[in-house]
């Protein structure tokens, strides 16, 4: 039996809303949306439309619920197409009904939202798509917006991909500098294992593959293959014989993807959905 499960998971609400409440404030500033207070009986009732002007696996929607609830609580988001779903050009991803002028005072912060977690959506679906067929995944970095970490990677979720450590404290990841300073890959390794948690796992990064007999003979979670070329992806997989999970890192585009996935590792880590997605073009009209 096939179990369908949603891998998206949004991040809480809770957690969500000062994200969302602090775009507000920046935006709202001193005075409020005075063009909008002014212009627009404040009885007004409208209903709007959020719309997909181009392709592409939206993300985002959540953040823009929150940002017309906190504008006015009358605000209603009737949602035909949820995050992670798959949207034309011109498609109509939700509606907005209520008081006109909390649409347009929430209109520019909900697109603000949308558009670049939509564009880190797409551009990890795409990534995906390109290695469908073998058993890589792509995840993401914490090459993420300050302050924006959580929805960047809910964003990478909502295109099928999956998410690498959130931070510093939720894994141990040996890199390049770690090694220098420590004084090699085994006293770095030994000094994590002698205050690490026991549900904490290790990674190391390597960039030659005698630096990754040193880190399999550690016994290390994941070994990071980082800019190696490809045959020497390959050498590395055979070399490991599933010993530890391997990661490849390093120029991951559309036009090299495949190749790397078709060496036979398990990760392909990309900085570049969370910090060069393009912008999805998403437009509100009444």
């Amino acid at each position: 039996m096939t179990i369908a499960l949603d891998f998206t998971r949004p991040p809480p609400a809770l957690s969500i809303e000062p994200i969302v409440r602090a775009a507000l404030e920046e935006d709202l500033g001193r005075a409020g949306d005075i063009t909008s207070s002014l212009t627009i009986p404040g009885d007004k009732i409208a209903s709007a439309q959020l719309i997909a002007r181009k392709p592409g696996r939206i993300s985002g929607l959540v953040c823009a619920e929150i940002a017309l609830r906190l504008v006015d609580p009358k605000l209603r988001l009737e949602v035909a197409l949820p995050d992670g779903s798959d949207a034309v050009a011109g498609s109509v991803l939700a509606t907005v009904s209520g008081p006109a002028r909390g649409i347009l005072t929430a209109e520019r912060v909900a697109l603000n939202f949308l558009g670049p977690l939509s564009g880190t959506a797409t551009m990890t679906a795409a990534l995906v798509k390109a290695v469908e067929g073998t058993k890589a995944r792509i995840v993401c970095t914490r090459k993420t917006l300050p302050g924006l970490r959580s929805l960047q990677k809910y964003a990478v979720r909502c295109g099928g991909g999956f998410n690498h450590r959130f931070g510093l404290d939720d894994a141990a990841m040996i890199k390049d500098n770690h090694i220098l300073a420590a004084g090699g890959i085994a006293p770095a390794v030994a000094r994590l294992r002698a205050g690490l948690g026991h549900m904490a796992k290790i990674e190391v990064e390597v960039d030659r593959l005698e630096q990754l007999e040193e880190a399999l003979a550690q016994g290390v979670d994941t070994i990071l293959l980082d800019n190696m070329p490809l045959e020497d992806m390959r050498r590395a997989v055979a070399l490991t014989k599933g010993k530890a999970a391997l990661e490849a890192s390093g120029n991951v585009t559309l036009v090299t993807v495949r190749a790397i996935a078709e060496t036979g590792v398990d990760y392909i880590s990309s900085g570049a959905i969370t910090h060069s997605a393009p912008n999805l073009d998403i437009g509100l009209d009444f």
